[in-house]
């Protein structure tokens, strides 16, 4: 029996789908962003209703749900299709996406500040373009945010800390970018971050800056701060980030000796130290640790006989294992 109230659920579902009308402010936006993308994109978009029309079935990509009577976009996935030009503004009309996936194209120019008015928006995924100018502080209107994919672009400017303004956010990449200033200490208020990676920047400052406020970054699993232009040494405090699974610091300038208290991260499995200018000796400790598998430590300063655990490797993460 409840098979079967499951099933006629389902079949309701695509029914009021088939049936209802498409939000006339859905399809005017989709239709001018698809006549801003150009013919790899039109010649899969067919009819005029972006959510499928008779026989004709959703634009390719396009994900649409029933909100009362009327069906809307929810999620826009056109990625890997070599889509050049400006971001296509019109998709800033489309105020009940939840998902928002354009990456790996040729996209140019700045991220417009109207992206701010997609408050249903849970992952927005722009990585691999060419996006330019700065980030803009309206991405922190965006309170449902949980995954924000920014790397590989061309960004340029400070991480602005309206960032620090959303509550639900797991998983920042803002790496390979040419963002400047310091990294935000306020980001070490977001309870449920487990992922930031602000690598392969401008970016200057001292880790003791970043962790300045108390029990910050509760969740913090995976914290990338390589090849910045970061200062200073790695601060004790830093065995509070009790979390932390992954530390990158290689290709900065920090120096001094590494601290014994950091070897207490119950759950730390690769430290990266390379291409600093630490010194002194690296604490028994970390070759004692039960998880720890991988510590870099070339191109410092460290006293003869310190050895490295484990061996370099190319690290490559799937999407799969970035989008949810």
């Amino acid at each position: 029996m409840a098979r079967l109230l499951i099933l006629l659920f389902i079949f309701s579902h695509f029914l009021n789908l088939s049936f209802s009308k498409t939000l006339k402010r859905d399809v005017k936006a989709l239709n001018e962003v698809k006549a801003s993308l150009g013919w790899r994109v039109v010649y899969t978009w067919v009819g005029d209703d972006p959510c499928g029309d008779g026989n004709l079935p959703p634009w390719s990509g396009v994900t649409c749900s029933v909100f009362l009577d009327y069906r809307v976009v929810t999620e826009l996935e056109v990625y890997a299709v070599s889509i050049a030009g400006p971001f296509p503004g019109a998709v800033t009309n489309l105020l009940d996406l939840t998902r928002l996936d354009l990456h790996n194209n040729k996209l140019t120019g700045p991220i417009p500040p109207q992206i701010g008015r997609l408050k249903r928006l849970r992952i927005l995924n722009l990585r691999w373009n060419k996006l330019q100018d700065v980030l803009p502080a309206e991405i922190g209107e965006l309170k449902s945010l949980t995954h924000l994919y920014l790397s590989f672009n061309n960004l340029k400017g400070e991480i602005p800390t309206e960032l620090a303004t959303l509550p639900e956010l797991r998983y920042l990449h803002l790496h390979q970018n040419r963002l400047s200033g310091r990294i935000p200490a306020e980001l070490g208020s977001l309870k449920k971050l487990q992922h930031l990676d602000v690598g392969d920047n401008h970016l200057v400052g001292t880790i003791k800056q970043l962790i300045s406020i108390d029990g910050c970054f509760p969740s913090l699993r995976n914290l990338y701060l390589n090849n910045n232009y970061l200062t200073g040494g790695i601060p004790a405090q830093l065995a509070n980030l009790t979390n932390l699974e992954i530390l990158f610091l290689s290709y900065n300038k920090l120096s001094g000796e590494i601290p014994s208290q950091v070897a207490r991260l119950p759950w730390l499995t690769s430290l990266h130290l390379d291409h600093n200018q630490f010194a002194g000796r690296i604490p028994v400790a970390f070759y004692k640790h039960p998880f720890l598998k991988e510590m870099y430590i070339e191109g410092n300063s460290f006293r003869g006989g310190v050895k490295p655990i484990g061996f370099h490797r190319f690290l490559e993460i799937a999407d799969s294992e970035l989008l949810v």
